[in-house]
């Protein structure tokens, strides 16, 4: 495990984060207290072809509205507009 005050973190930022990527652990501290980690996601861990079956995967899951269904915001905008019960 590595530590960084917040200056050093500014200064290095870059660095850091790719010292992330390769499975470092980095620990960015104020006043010498641990405050932040810098960690890949989980999505970064992932090598191409899993993303791409991830992402199929989800996009199995969706779901279809029918034509002529409102939208997020049109439903938001009927919510906004009821009168307070």
């Amino acid at each position: 495990m590595s530590t960084y005050s917040v200056a050093e973190a500014k200064s290095g930022l870059t660095a850091l984060i790719n010292r992330a990527m390769a499975g470092e652990e980095v620990i960015i501290t104020r006043h010498g207290t641990p405050v932040v980690e810098i960690r890949p996601t989980v999505a970064a861990m992932l090598a191409p072809e899993e993303r791409l079956a991830a992402f199929a995967r989800l996009q199995a899951h969706r779901i279809r509205l029918p034509p002529g269904a409102p939208t997020s915001v049109e439903l938001l905008n009927m919510i906004y507009d009821e009168p307070n019960i």
